[in-house]
């Protein structure tokens, strides 16, 4: 027995189908496939602007750069976030010279709009929040909380492809969204991401920040037939950050499935929830919000002693995860240990299930019969 946390599930035929394109046509960069996954995303998620990045992580840093370039913010100006993320979002706003202030969770296991709103002071830029999971959490709440103190709303949407909120896939009230198409993601590629500024002239600005500050990227430059095709200007000292056609070519094809997945997904999850639900007492799960539907790109659950678990599960040929170990343990965000406890009692209790294409009810029902089987000695 083998079951892994995630494993990621393409349709092969139709991905082969778009690279083999790329590659006759001898086009991989970017360009070509590129333009075409933007135009499909910003279709799907009615998001205005959609540009093709390398990495999600790529795009959180891009996020804080622009807002921080455009907004006149300072070196030492917060941004208020989570510590139960995976690290690239507080060191997005580090590697700006930013200051993540760390506010505590609510059992959406997203940020607690009561934690957030003592944590606000005159240095406040900006809220960074993360859909962990897939889940909303309190969204409304914290647009609202940005809208009262004219605060820039940063949408961390690495888990949260698929995801919908009362019925609309959420976004449009943040300032900028970021995507993660990373190997394990819902909509897999090897790894790519996807920024969305609800500014056109930011999105502007990302194209070419993105490509070394470079103002006409490679494929624009082969659309002029001018003589001076070549030339170009670097306004922005920038990064090499843009995606490929050969990763957007994969994307193009999930996308199609990603809701069809999803739902699969939420059955998983279901299962979970109906075989453990009497053992309410000794296992937490994540509370899901009232008009939420989540992408499920994980299945957590709270346990007394989850290091135990994991060991038993693991002998049993069962692979879970931890999301995640609270950032305040890493000594760059040492300073914000102690101030969200509950965060940090996640930290120490939570348990990801292995949630991934491939599980039948079987695997489940097998799963769950040793998380019972450990809950019962």
């Amino acid at each position: 027995m083998d079951i892994q946390l995630f494993k990621a599930k393409y349709e092969v035929e139709e991905c082969l189908n778009e690279i083999r394109e790329c590659l006759e046509v001898g086009w991989t960069g970017m360009g070509f496939k590129t333009v075409k996954f933007e135009e499909a995303w910003k279709q799907y998620t009615g998001l205005p602007y959609a540009h093709y990045l390398n990495s999600s992580t790529m795009g959180l840093y891009m996020a804080v750069d622009i807002l921080k370039e455009e907004y006149g913010w300072s070196d030492g100006d917060e941004i208020i976030s989570t510590p139960i993320t995976f690290i690239s979002t507080n060191h997005a706003i580090a590697k700006s010279n930013m200051k993540a202030v760390f506010a505590d969770i609510d059992d959406t296991m997203c940020l607690d709009p009561k934690s957030v709103r003592e944590r606000i002071t005159d240095k406040t830029r900006a809220i960074m929040y993360v859909g962990l999971g897939g889940n909303v959490g309190n969204y409304n709440e914290i647009v609202e909380i940005c809208k009262e103190h004219n605060l820039k709303f940063i949408l961390d949407a690495a888990h949260m492809t698929g995801t919908r909120l009362n019925g609309k896939i959420p976004g449009k009230e943040a300032d900028v969204v970021v995507y993660s198409f990373q190997a394990v993601k819902n909509l897999p590629t090897a790894d790519s991401g996807m920024i969305c500024f609800k500014d056109g002239k930011l999105d502007e600005i990302v194209r070419k920040k993105a490509w070394l500050g470079i103002n006409k990227d490679t494929y624009a430059r082969t659309q002029n037939m001018g003589n001076y095709k070549w030339r170009y200007d670097v306004e922005y000292v920038g990064e090499k950050g843009h995606g490929n056609s050969v990763m957007a070519s994969i994307g193009l094809v999930q996308l199609k499935y990603v809701d069809r997945d999803n739902a699969y997904r939420r059955t998983i999850c279901g299962w979970y929830r109906d075989r453990l639900a009497p053992y309410a007492d000794k296992i937490k799960f994540t509370r899901i919000e009232d008009g939420c539907e989540s992408s499920c790109h994980l299945f957590q659950i709270l346990v007394d002693d989850r290091d135990a678990l994991i060991v038993a599960l693991n002998q049993a040929g069962i692979s879970p995860g931890v999301h995640y170990v609270a950032n305040t343990d890493y000594k760059m965000y040492s300073y914000g240990k102690g101030t969200c406890p509950h965060a940090e009692y996640v930290s120490e209790h939570t348990l990801s299930l292995p949630l991934n294409l491939y599980l039948s009810r079987s695997d489940v029902d097998y799963i769950c019969d040793e998380v019972i089987k450990f809950l019962e000695k």
